[in-house]
């Protein structure tokens, strides 16, 4: 059986085709596509398969946006996608359509150590549940239980969940949203889409200068995410763009301790996307861990969760490889529970 794989977002989209022989780790077929170059997904596919001398049984796709009825509205695209459309347009048996997040889930179980950076060890609970937020594009949430023996992974869109503030700067930038866009998701201000919010609310309010350099680099740039990302990072540092990093990664830690309570997340926390994986040095700098465990009562719960940065970049593809083809034995978790 050949199954054709993909984790499709707004800016790019990873397809791969994979065999049960080979599992989800060895594809026969790999290719990234620029998604906004294209009409529709269908017209994607078919390029890439055109590419390809395999006969391909069946689909299986991870989308960035809500799947209902077996039907996708792509964020930031004009992409409709629906899978008995996509099992007649491109002759498969079936097709699966996953929550992008749905699709990091099922791969989590399946992550080896060189896929992963700790930023703490804590204490897993063999068979707790196990939550999943990745801060990319967006804001996307998952969560993973254990049913007597496998992870079950579940979809979630609790990145569009209100903002809750944490401290007096973060109540003074929800106002200053509030004013622009009325309601103020964790997205709003915990995403690539997001970080300029905080960045243009943190420089509106006087806490720190920007630099000329940073402001001409983001007057040229038709994304301002990476250049904040550099400006924080660079040997030039900018202290509006490492203020602006800081609290990113204070929000983020606060709404992963809230998903980790929400799901008691016992087994652990991973954060996926890829955001965290370019501001590492930050997440590990103190701020993340403090925000993360800062729930009155329930510290000490937290305490003991363990958290760490999925490092592997194609995540998303693994996890709808991993569903696609079917993968009922169940595989040894970093934690020692049986995972699948």
């Amino acid at each position: 059986m050949i199954v054709l794989a993909g984790d499709i977002g707004g800016t790019k989209t990873d397809l791969a085709l994979f065999s049960a022989e080979r599992g989800p780790r060895a594809p026969l077929a790999e290719a990234t596509f620029a998604s906004p170059e294209y009409p529709s997904f269908e017209a994607l596919v078919q390029e890439f398969l055109g590419r390809s001398r395999f006969a391909v049984d069946e689909g299986c796709f991870g989308v960035a946006g809500p799947v209902v009825n077996g039907q996708a509205r792509i964020t930031n695209l004009p992409w409709v996608i629906d899978e008995a459309h996509l099992c007649e347009a491109l002759h498969l048996t079936s097709v699966r359509l996953l929550n992008d997040l749905d699709a990091i889930a099922h791969a989590v179980p399946t992550l080896k150590p060189a896929d992963l950076d700790t930023l703490h060890a804590g204490n897993a609970v063999p068979g707790g549940a196990i939550a999943v937020i990745a801060p990319g594009t967006g804001l996307g949430e998952a969560f993973l239980t254990w049913d007597g023996g496998l992870y079950r992974a579940h979809p979630s869109e609790g990145g569009h969940v209100d903002f809750a503030p944490s401290n007096a700067l973060e109540l003074e930038m929800l106002r200053y949203l509030q004013q622009q866009f009325g309601h103020v998701s964790y997205e709003r201000v915990c995403s690539g889409r997001g970080l300029p919010n905080v960045y243009a609310y943190l420089k509106t309010a006087g806490y720190a200068e920007e630099p000329g350099w940073v402001a001409d680099e983001l007057a040229a740039a038709a994304d301002p995410t990476p250049v904040i990302i550099r400006g924080a990072l660079s040997d030039r540092l900018c202290r509006l763009c490492r203020l602006t990093l800081e609290t990113f990664a204070s929000i983020l830690a606060a709404e992963a301790g809230n998903l980790a309570l929400k799901v008691l997340a016992t087994g652990g926390v991973y954060l996926g996307g890829g955001l965290p994986r370019r501001i590492l040095s930050v997440l590990k700098g103190g701020c993340f861990l403090h925000a993360f465990s800062r729930k009155g009562r329930l510290a000490e719960v937290l305490d003991g969760v363990p958290i760490h940065v999925i490092l592997n970049p194609k995540v998303g593809l693994l996890g709808a490889a991993v569903h696609g083809l079917g993968r009922a034995n169940a595989v040894p978790g970093p934690f020692g529970a049986e995972r699948a």
